[in-house]
């Protein structure tokens, strides 16, 4: 499916294409082989688009008159899920975008979206890279600011005492989303800065700002990104000094049970001893004698607790 921007978008085929207008495609991998044959494509780049890439730090690929990439695809709203993978083809006022695997047909929406913009008035190859990539960044932005309140909210309840037994698995979670995410913008980066390098001249040097501009959006993506994954390596310290303290105030609490108890022990050994010289075991009042020694030794050493602020 290739489309040229003219006055509107025309559907056009891979035979017939007029190298003077911007040319967008977006083709099936089991596609690719013919379309390669007619466009001179390699062989190793179409074999690489039989199966997605399981890294996001691919290679990109320069050649004479095209450019190659593979793009693995990490939605915020599915970085726990299936991503998206596609291959990028860029020659000379031409993008083609080869669906290695698009389980939703999010990305082919993307892509009509992006190139039904645009008229040959203001079309331009650097244009409409820019606004495809971006179009896969736009909702990120949302997703940080999210995030970032959501670790503030952790971090409240973390002083509140109000977290669940899940939650060191929660910031886990996170975690790997983060780090998926700086994966997936470090991809984006590598593109970026190869097309920017324009080693093989497919692009006009006037229009690479729209390239630098969507580097920078990227390169403030991923420093937010970060700095979300330092917050909650924070809030994992936090939680961990949370625990030792309830631990602390736990162990000092049966550290003062014992010490107040602890005569009790004594005093039960003493006249455990049962020897015959001890008034006490024919003493009328001898049982209530312990006893109340008993309780007089916990209240005095309960009221010594008190006022040195053991508990």
């Amino acid at each position: 499916m290739f489309y040229q921007i003219k006055e509107k978008l025309e559907p056009v085929e891979p035979g017939f294409i007029d190298y003077s207008y911007v040319t967008a495609g977006y083709v099936e991998s089991d596609e690719l082989e013919e379309v390669s044959k007619l466009l001179g494509f390699s062989q190793d780049t179409v074999n690489a688009c039989k199966k997605a890439s399981g890294y996001y730090r691919s290679v990109v690929e320069i050649y004479d008159d095209y450019t190659f990439t593979e793009l693995r695809i990490a939605s915020p709203n599915g970085v726990r899920g299936r991503e998206d993978c596609v291959a990028l083809y860029v020659k000379k006022n031409m993008i083609i975008v080869v669906d290695v695997e698009d389980f939703d047909s999010s990305t082919k929406n993307i892509f009509m979206d992006t190139v039904s913009r645009f008229t040959a008035e203001n079309a331009t190859l650097e244009k409409v890279i820019y606004s495809f990539l971006e179009n896969l960044i736009i909702n990120d932005f949302k997703y940080v600011e999210n995030k970032g309140n959501e670790i503030a909210k952790m971090e409240e309840n973390v002083l509140k005492g109000k977290t669940s037994e899940s939650f060191s698995l929660e910031l886990l979670s996170l975690k790997r989303e983060f780090l998926t995410l700086h994966n997936y913008y470090e991809q984006l980066l590598d593109i970026t800065d190869a097309f920017e390098e324009n080693e093989n001249d497919v692009f006009d040097d006037e229009d690479l700002r729209y390239i630098s501009n969507l580097s920078l959006k990227v390169t403030r993506l991923r420093e937010d990104v970060d700095s979300l994954s330092s917050e909650v390596t924070h809030l994992q310290d936090a939680y961990s000094s949370f625990l030792d303290l309830n631990l602390n105030h736990t162990m000092k609490f049966f550290t003062v049970i014992t010490s107040i108890f602890f005569p009790l022990t004594l005093i039960a050994g003493w006249y455990g001893m049962n020897f015959n010289s001890m008034p006490e075991f024919t003493w009328k009042y001898g049982y209530i004698y312990v006893i109340a020694l008993s309780v007089t030794v916990v209240l005095v050493l309960t009221i010594i607790g008190k006022k040195r602020k053991w508990f």
